[in-house]
């Protein structure tokens, strides 16, 4: 075990006001955006938002089990995530106000529990700003799709528009999303 532990913080901005944009980043409401984001609930979770909620994503042949810790509703969503025999620990999502907008923080506390996972962990870090990039970039389509007309191309296909999905949930994470370690996978 290498044990290698990275504190991560970033921030990227989402034109919504933070109510709207808090269901953004729970488990159901990352589906709206966030492609290949698909969480799996073992029980019933009528509020996806409510600490003690667990659910399961898979992506890029991982299996990672994620833990509500805690939540502000409408502020602040904290998850606990383990991909076993990679890597561990924890992420918070914080919605701020930003005149109309909403400032969105995210933190994610990893540990390595093996050393190729150090690796893996070492790379999401450098690339942990262009990862949030992607982020908003993905969020800012999905609302401009949106705001599009129903005849748009462009804004077809799975998670290319907030309507696209359920509009209730909650969830966040990171990699699994966008291509990336370690959302889901690590």
């Amino acid at each position: 075990m290498s044990g290698t532990r990275r504190r991560l913080a970033g921030r990227i901005e989402v034109a919504l006001p933070p109510a709207e944009a808090f269901r953004l980043f729970t488990p159901r409401g990352e589906q709206d955006w966030a492609h290949g984001w698909h969480p799996r609930f073992p029980a019933p979770a009528a509020d996806d938002t409510e600490p003690g909620t667990v659910f399961e994503t898979s992506a890029h042949g991982q299996h990672t089990i994620w833990l509500v810790t805690g939540r502000d509703t409408g502020k602040r969503i904290c998850y606990a995530r383990v991909t076993p025999g990679d890597l561990a620990g924890t992420v918070t999502v914080t919605v701020s106000p930003a005149g109309q907008h909403s400032e969105v923080e995210v933190m994610y506390e990893l540990t390595a529990l093996t050393g190729i996972a150090e690796h893996k962990l070492a790379e999401f870090a450098d690339g942990y700003p262009a990862y949030l990039g992607s982020w908003q970039d993905a969020i800012a389509a999905s609302l401009r799709c949106d705001n599009a007309s129903p005849n748009a191309g462009a804004c077809a296909g799975p998670g290319a528009s907030l309507n696209a999905g359920s509009r209730s949930g909650s969830g966040s994470g990171a990699g699994d999303h966008h291509g990336r370690e370690p959302r889901d996978g690590g």
